[in-house]
């Protein structure tokens, strides 16, 4: 195929993008109701466009229309065309004013809830004008396809090692890690040291298919003991901090909510001795598209925000004895791994936990 012969004079965009909302709706009809034009119009841009390019792209029926193996091969290469154009017409619109662009982000909710909120506060105070979507993609790894077709223009989530998606671009902003927590009112809350077995006796509140729980999971497993009971399965972060407040429950939170998420404030970390690892989370983007200038501007943001996120950091300060971070904010000696909650406790009743780096 010359691009003379079959695209640069006699393949039309109208005509292509007329088969990508037929192969959408699933009828040529549905998608002249839906374009705004008439049937035969629509019937005559697919006869185009399988005369120029040469093969049936759709296998017509009573039912409807389909998609042949060329037309999904086409409809594939049509989204990414259509994706680059309106990159390019959102670039223009950059170069011309660069505070004006949009973001679209998918991240899970605990992302949304802790880390992210931080992050947009201080992008949207920098940029008024610029707007950004927020996509839910709770579990990553099975969200790739939103960047596949360019649903988003970034991913931002717990990603496995190594990374196997030859297609996509993974750079590691932070590690996380979970904490057993529990309510202030909890028996266990004042507690020096919980023993594990005392855990197994409490009622759980977790997320569910998830990085955390898994995490958990093998922590325990090291340890000789299964998964707990679980009395609340919830994805929601908030829910699963509300119901931690009536002292009913434990759970695990992960460092980046409970540092960001300002429900937490009342959180307590249970002193448990268990192997528990670090995970990486990543922005992940998809190779040989072209981030657009808004887009790194809020990359550059979300890694400067998480900064205290950082496990370098955590372990730099620990080898020196420097006073650092704890995950819920508060001030502790990188060595002794004191940990004083927040509302006022008096220290000497605050129970102890020391950070684990996985």
């Amino acid at each position: 195929m010359t691009w003379t012969d079959r695209i640069g004079r006699r393949l039309k965009l109208n005509d292509l993008h007329i088969l990508m909302i037929v192969a959408e709706s699933g009828s040529m009809g549905k998608a002249a109701k839906t374009l705004g034009i008439s049937q035969p119009s629509v019937s005559k841009a697919i006869s185009d466009i399988e005369h120029t390019i040469g093969v049936r792209l759709l296998d017509r029926s009573a039912d409807g229309a389909a998609l042949t193996v060329y037309g999904q091969a086409l409809v594939m290469r049509g989204i990414s065309a259509f994706d680059e154009l309106r990159q390019g017409c959102r670039d223009i619109d950059i170069l011309s004013d660069p505070t004006v662009g949009q973001v679209t982000i998918g991240c899970p909710e605990a992302i949304a809830s802790g880390v992210l909120g931080a992050v947009l506060v201080r992008f949207c105070t920098q940029f008024p004008r610029v707007v950004v979507n927020v996509e839910e993609a709770n579990n990553l790894a099975h969200e790739y396809q939103m960047l596949r077709e360019r649903k988003v223009d970034l991913l931002l989530g717990s990603i496995t090692r190594p990374f196997v998606e030859e297609d996509l671009d993974a750079q590691v902003v932070y590690e996380d890690r979970p904490y057993i927590t529990t309510g202030a009112t909890n028996r266990l809350a004042l507690r020096r040291r919980v023993e594990v077995a005392e855990l197994l006796e409490q009622q759980w509140v977790l997320p569910g298919e998830s990085i955390l729980r898994s995490v958990l999971e093998e922590a325990l497993e090291a340890r000789g003991f299964a998964l707990p009971k679980i009395g609340v399965k919830s994805y929601s972060a908030h829910q699963r901090i509300s119901l931690l407040a009536t002292g009913r429950f434990v759970s695990a939170d992960s460092r980046s909510v409970l540092r960001y998420n300002g429900a937490a404030s009342s959180v307590i970390l249970l002193p448990v001795d268990l192997p528990i690892r670090s995970w990486p989370v990543a922005i992940v983007t998809l190779k040989g598209r072209t981030i657009n200038p808004v887009v790194q501007t809020f990359v550059d943001c979300l890694r400067d925000v998480s900064k205290p996120l950082a496990i370098q950091n955590w372990v730099a300060a620990a080898t020196k004895g420097e006073v650092v971070v704890h995950p819920l904010g508060q001030s502790q000696s990188a060595r002794s791994g004191s940990t004083h909650v927040r509302g006022g406790r008096p220290s000497d009743r605050t129970p102890h936990a020391t950070p684990d780096f996985g």
